[in-house]
């Protein structure tokens, strides 16, 4: 290892830490009550909605892999993919805020609308992460890493330990995986956004906290995705 791949390295074990530390107790209780107003939901909305979200993510993943250069980072160090994910996680950045503060500002409508352009955009920027270090999207175990990757960013205490497991042992876990848990992926997805989505939704208010929801979720995002692509290529411990 150089002395950049060293120092990735260690933030990648910094990361790795935080990743597995527990949640705090608002997160923790904000969790439980919504596991318990899903409860509450019957089987056949939770069918509707799984369903929905899995036709919507798929066709997302499509349209990704139809629009991403996949050739863009060939032949750059990590130290200069890093910095080039850096610049991507900018202007997907930019390009949220102007969803989030635009769906925000128009009423429960378009506020319901923000929900399925998001999740393109986060999409297409998963797709363009993993572009940069090299990683060919056409390929089925890509495309499931990429899934993995947006579950360990949206994710409970417990989910996002055990997608963080399978992602430091991809290459052996890829083999034996199969489809997603799309029920799960759902839950789980919403649940981590349900608050910030719902004030949205409030009169007022609604631009600003778009704005800073979609900032925040896409900023979060690119350092998930930045340390998971590093950590498949970051694989020796250092010698000293």
């Amino acid at each position: 290892m150089n002395d950049y791949e060293l120092l990735v390295y260690d933030e990648v074990q910094d990361w790795k830490r935080k990743i597995i530390k527990r949640s705090g107790m608002l997160s923790r209780v904000s969790k439980k009550a919504q596991g318990k107003m899903s409860e509450l939901i019957p089987e056949k909305v939770h069918e509707v909605m799984t369903d929905s979200i899995k036709a919507m993510v798929k066709a997302t993943l499509l349209g990704s892999q139809m629009t991403t250069n996949s050739h863009q980072a060939r032949g750059l160090s990590l130290q200069e993919k890093d910095g080039l994910l850096r610049k991507k996680v900018e202007t997907y950045r930019k390009t949220a805020i102007v969803e989030g503060a635009g769906t925000g500002a128009g009423g429960i409508l378009l506020g319901l609308a923000d929900f399925p352009l998001l999740l393109t955009i986060k999409m297409k920027f998963l797709f363009e992460a993993a572009a940069i270090y090299g990683f060919d999207t056409k390929e089925y175990e890509e495309r499931l890493f990429i899934l993995h990757v947006f579950q360990l960013a949206f994710s409970s205490d417990e989910i996002r330990k055990q997608t963080l497991s399978e992602i430091e042992n991809w290459e052996d876990r890829k083999k034996v995986l199969g489809e997603m848990d799309w029920r799960r992926f759902q839950q789980e997805y919403r649940d981590f956004i349900d608050l910030a989505k719902l004030l949205q939704l409030v009169p007022g208010i609604g631009a600003f906290v778009g704005a800073y929801a979609n900032n925040n979720l896409l900023k979060h995002l690119g350092e998930t995705a930045m340390n998971a692509y590093r950590l498949r290529l970051i694989t020796k411990v250092p010698e000293v």
